[in-house]
């Protein structure tokens, strides 16, 4: 395994050259010392020309068609990607939009190139520690912190959009939001699934309460129903102008104006300024490279959990040797998800802010040991310590206990283009509806509640502890996979909140291990093992199965009828692309030959 520090971005190439020099010199080119297998390399040393066409799969029919439209026109994955997210911030807002953010990981075919792009929400530069604490000593309990403007942090997204297209864009920039306006214009009809959110929303936090958002989704007092046409003129007048003005018209001016307006509106308003939002930028962030099995997991480093799919594949590799049957590997699985969000829970945190021993974390000999850790199915696993196990590790951060929840909104796009570029990008606005505030024909992120909002009574400090300009931990984990022969085998991802990391190892083991096909992947029942207690998706009689298997063996197993995921799958075969597109919302999948 490898972590790459040093780079901007990943050259696939040059990743499996360096494994062979590491393994033939014994040393160490980054920060920690690894061994692992060489995974091969190609004669050639350049990607053959691409043939496996061009494939979607995203969240909502809408944004599918956006997206396959860019394509069509000769766009790449990114203008797709932005295209698609511009709709979904207007079909599905309970998920995503331009008042939150996200990461984009993109891969570039020709160049055998892998980039990161940090678009992630940051506090106010007035953010303090203990701004969630009341002055009884007393946290703010979510549903008082999570439509407040304490929860408000400045959004990244169109930063992302405006970096990801300079680097990767085809199609002119304005070209890129046409779909969104028209839709926006025209009006859309209400789909099944944002009609239910706000059902629930209507008795929970202040959707039906703030002026501008009851007005919009409960005109005449009642919510929107199923089938109901939605138009959003001031949605359209806000693309328009970024589509004219490029990325300068959402940090400054009018949208900005709005943005800070609602962020600062009781109750509880918040500290966000529009110096905040004027000093927004995005941020390269290295990508994370693994092994597993004979290929290579890529992935987004921290703030994301992007590193979560790395050590849980890697400690299932070690767990499942034992295994004989099937259950036993969902065993395996259980257990390293434990020990993995453990791990990720207590050292993960904004990585230009605190320590993270990422590398001592994905190490070979640490996984090793780690898997060899028992504890008792009922047991909460403690966070590990690799610097008993690493001899060149002196010590790692001593942080409290941190048990931050992480709402299940969010939304992921998969998309691979005509020249085999490919894009997985997680966004989020963070709960369902984000913070409720609406600004400019938009909603507001709360990822403010993504740090932890409790100060710990005993002083210690917290990895992901509010800070000024800080970006909150995110389970966000936008992820590829590689053969060994540095060919792009899977793109994946998936909202989710907390669960992420579990929905996203799923499809990575469910393919590799179980020899399921990507929709069989998607499908399988959702297992989320955090912290003393095992959620597992009991929808169909393969679910109610594993959750009895584990029940039996001692583990505190909680039976959910549906899981919150929205997994979009794509795996390149050698008969083509398999997509597919998660059942529990309304995800889609498209291709292009």
């Amino acid at each position: 395994m490898i972590i790459v520090q040093n780079f901007l971005h990943v050259d696939i190439k040059k990743f499996m050259q360096t494994k062979l020099l590491l393994l033939l010199l014994n040393t160490c080119l980054f920060s920690g010392c690894h061994l692992f297998p060489v995974l091969g390399k190609k004669e050639s040393g350049k990607n053959s020309l691409w043939n496996h066409g061009a494939m979607v799969s995203i969240a909502n029919p809408h944004a599918v068609e956006a997206a396959i439209a860019i394509l069509e026109k000769g766009g790449s994955a990114v203008d797709a990607a932005i295209g698609a997210h511009v709709v979904l911030g207007l079909v599905e807002p309970q998920s995503s939009g331009l008042g939150g953010g996200g990461f984009l990981l993109h891969y570039d075919y020709g160049k055998e190139k892998l980039t990161f792009i940090d678009g992630r929400e940051t506090a106010p530069g007035e953010a303090t520690f203990d701004m969630f604490m009341k002055d009884d000593g007393t946290v703010m309990d979510f549903l008082e912190a999570w439509p407040s403007g304490k929860a408000v942090g400045t959004p990244g997204i169109v930063a992302l959009y405006s970096t990801a297209h300079a680097a990767h864009g085809v199609l002119p920039w304005s070209e890129l939001f046409n779909h969104g306006i028209a839709l926006a214009e025209n009006g859309f009809i209400v789909s099944p699934r944002l009609a239910n959110f706000l059902v629930t929303a209507q008795t929970k936090g202040r959707l039906a309460i703030n002026a501008k958002t009851k007005k919009y989704f409960f005109p005449d007092g009642e919510p929107l129903q199923e089938g109901d046409r939605l138009t959003n003129i001031e949605y359209a007048n806000t693309l328009k102008r970024i589509a004219k003005e490029g990325e300068s018209a959402f940090y400054s001016g009018p949208i900005a104006e709005a943005i800070v307006s609602a962020a600062q509106e009781e109750p509880y308003p918040g500290s966000l300024t529009l110096s905040d939002i004027r000093n927004y930028k995005t941020v390269i962030r290295p990508v994370i490279c693994g092994s597993f099995r004979d290929m290579n997991i890529c992935t987004t480093s921290p703030p994301s959990s992007g590193v979560a799919q790395i050590m849980i594949t890697g400690l299932y590799d070690h767990l499942v040797k034992t295994a004989t049957n099937q259950d036993d590997k969902i065993v395996a699985f259980v257990d390293a998800q434990r020990l993995a969000y453990a791990d990720r829970d207590h050292y993960f945190g904004d990585p230009d802010e605190v320590d993270i021993p990422l590398d001592a974390l994905i190490n070979p000999t640490y996984l090793k040991h780690r898997a060899s850790e028992r504890f008792d199915p009922s047991e909460k696993p403690i966070p590990g310590n690799p610097a008993q196990v690493i001899d060149t590790l002196a010590s790692v951060p001593n942080w409290g206990k941190d048990n931050t929840l992480e709402a299940a909104g969010t939304t992921h796009l998969s998309i691979v283009d005509g020249n085999g570029n490919a894009v997985a990008m997680t966004a989020t606005i963070e709960s369902a509806f984000g913070s409720q505030r609406w600004a400019a024909g938009f909603l507001l992120n709360n990822e403010m509640t993504d740090f932890a909002r409790e100060v710990p009574a005993d002083g210690t400090r917290l990895a992901n502890a509010v800070a000024p300009n800080r970006r909150p931990r995110s389970s966000m984990s936008p992820t590829m996979i590689f053969d060994s022969n540095n060919q792009l085998l899977m793109i994946t991802g998936s909202p989710g909140g907390n669960s992420i990391p579990a929905y996203v190892s799923k499809t990575i083991v469910g393919v590799f291990d179980w020899s399921l096909n990507a929709q069989q992947a998607v499908d399988w029942p959702n297992i989320i093992a955090r912290g003393d207690s095992v959620r597992v998706e009991i929808a169909n009689n393969k679910g109610k199965m594993i959750a009895a298997n584990l029940a039996k063996q001692g583990y505190n197993v909680v039976e959910n009828l549906s899981e919150n995921s929205g997994i979009h799958l794509i795996i390149v075969t050698p008969n083509g692309l398999d997509g597919a597109a998660d059942k529990r919302r309304e995800g889609m999948v498209k291709s292009i030959k």
